[in-house]
């Protein structure tokens, strides 16, 4: 069996925004001129962790946020510790770095995760609209307060009254939030998976994943010494594993962003999935093929069961994209085929 399992998603996304903070980001696609809406590889991988340490019922691991205080008195923001423990699930799935603590430690994620984007960038589109925040409706229970630029006190109500009247002004409870980018179409991302490192920590002292006390705690707890391609390591006992592995299946597959849910959610549905052990054969599987229609250019979504990898199709796919094989079960299925390829992989005994 090779040591990586590639997967490839597609998901469609209705009138939404993959982050809050200043809005939809994008990207400009310069062939065709488009201004592309994208999820980075970094809020796809927190969005799955969280569906993994949701479904498991664990909890994230706590992250230290350090601060100093200068000569000023202000408070001077330091990088925040992770425990860098894997006996956290999220720890060892998503990795850790953790400098300015004695030696620095550092273990790359076992998932390389891609950006969520669109499958072609005429498959997707961002509008602008304008929000509101308005309480107008209900001005009895919503006071006004005012006050004079570089001043910190509050102008009566009869001053108000007075502005208002001089000004020709009035105070409505609303305020407006401008072009705020909406986005809309097919997605998709791409993740690796090193079934070498999934479930094995490097006890490697000169490049170091793990202290000398956690090496101690681990053995403690069980974990198995054991060797890989990059050297001696601790592996997850069997049973753990079998407890996170069918999570993990699910999580990689049914994750959705979270943040979004205030600001015009989408359930962002998985239409199709291409698992393959060949990362060349989940590009072939879900694709888009560019048509020459004279004066414009037009964009097809293809899902190919022939280009070598193994494709799961889901019912709300033949809403998008022409298909005959959809079927109630594929997301399942999907789990089901990632749950076996995990499973027989043999972590103890690496090198045969």
């Amino acid at each position: 069996m090779k040591p990586y399992i590639y997967l490839r998603a597609l998901k469609h996304a209705e009138h939404t925004v993959f982050g809050v903070q200043d809005g939809q980001k994008t990207y400009y696609d310069a062939q065709f001129g488009q201004y592309c809406a994208y999820s980075s590889g970094q809020q796809v991988k927190r969005s799955i962790l969280e569906d993994l340490t949701t479904s498991l019922n664990v909890q994230m691991a706590p992250v230290t946020f350090n601060y100093n205080v200068n000569a000023k008195k202000e408070l001077e923001n330091k990088e925040p510790w992770s425990p860098c423990d894997p006996s956290y699930i999220d720890q060892l799935i998503g990795g850790w770095m953790r400098a300015g603590d004695g030696i620095t430690v550092k273990r790359r994620s076992p998932l390389s995760i891609s950006a969520m984007r669109p499958l072609h960038p005429l498959l997707s589109g961002t509008v602008k609209e304008n929000l509101t925040f308005d309480r107008s409706n209900r001005p009895d229970n919503n006071p006004v307060n005012v006050r004079m630029a570089g001043s910190e006190i509050l102008l009566t109500e009869d001053e108000i009254e007075v502005f208002l009247n001089t000004n020709n002004r009035t105070l409505p409870r609303r305020n407006w939030i401008p072009e705020n980018k909406r986005t809309q179409g097919l997605f998709v991302y791409d993740i690796a998976i090193d079934l070498r490192t999934l479930f094995s920590v490097s006890t490697n002292l000169h490049e170091p994943e793990l202290s000398k006390e956690k090496i101690a705690d681990l053995k403690a707890k069980d974990w198995i010494e054991s060797e890989n391609t990059f050297g001696k390591c601790l592996v997850m006992p069997k049973k753990d594993r079998e407890k996170v592995i069918p999570a993990l299946a699910s999580a990689l597959l049914n994750w959705r962003i979270t943040s979004n849910q205030a600001r015009t959610f989408s359930l962002m549905e998985t239409l199709a999935v291409a698992i393959s052990e060949n990362a060349s054969a989940i590009t072939g599987a879900i694709r888009a093929k560019l048509i020459d229609e004279g004066e414009r250019y037009k964009a097809k979504p293809i899902i190919d069961e022939t280009a070598g990898a193994e494709v799961f199709v889901t019912l709300p796919c033949a809403g998008y994209i022409a298909t005959v094989n959809e079927s109630a079960d594929a997301l399942k299925e999907a789990e089901q085929k990632l749950i076996r390829l995990m499973l027989a992989f043999d972590y103890e005994n690496q090198l045969k």
